[in-house]
């Protein structure tokens, strides 16, 4: 399998929740890749061998529709080593036990449990520290430009605790979340 790299960037953060809460560090992995269905059958079906892309994008397919199937008739799905599948429900809340119906019921959601393959991703994971998005777009911009600095302040948005939005937050703070990459 090989080396495993994840890049991250470093910002600093402050709970808005907390009037007395001081700005602390956090990091932020960076997506390298983001990597399509097709892009994945065909790395599945490299690693096999035996199956062709279309078997695979077949079985893979049929296997999203079957997961969905049994979602909605209300059936938890176990993965075997990839984790489990199942659904909550979000609504609104009604007056009394009488009052309250399927038209209170808003959104079904999808749960993931990861399986043992997820467990301790940390142990089989290098990390390599890189520049926040924001740093790495306002220095492309500035060398396209010719320009020689970089006012890192004014890329990011003038104030480290705008940026991003939380811990485990997937947004770079500077792109709308509009970053794939994240």
């Amino acid at each position: 399998m090989g080396n495993n790299m994840i890049n991250y960037s470093v910002y600093l953060w402050k709970n808005p929740l907390e009037a007395d809460a001081v700005e602390k560090a956090y990091g932020k992995n960076q997506v390298s890749k983001v990597m399509s269905f097709d892009e994945f059958v065909k790395h599945i079906a490299d690693h096999n061998g035996v199956f062709t892309r279309g078997t695979v994008k077949g079985v893979v397919s049929d296997t999203c529709s079957c997961l969905v199937e049994q979602l909605l008739n209300g059936r938890k799905v176990c993965f075997g080593e990839l984790g489990t599948f199942s659904i909550s429900i979000s609504c609104e809340p009604a007056e009394t036990l009488a009052k309250f119906t399927a038209a209170n019921i808003k959104e079904v959601n999808i749960l993931f449990t990861p399986g043992e393959d997820f467990v301790n991703l940390r142990s089989r994971a290098e990390f390599t520290p890189v520049a926040s998005r924001a740093a790495q777009l306002a220095t492309l911009k500035a060398e396209k430009a010719g320009e020689t600095t970089v006012d890192l302040t004014a890329a990011k948005g003038g104030s480290s605790g705008s940026v991003p939005s939380g811990p485990g937050s997937s947004g770079t703070g500077n792109d709308g979340g509009e970053d794939p990459l994240g």
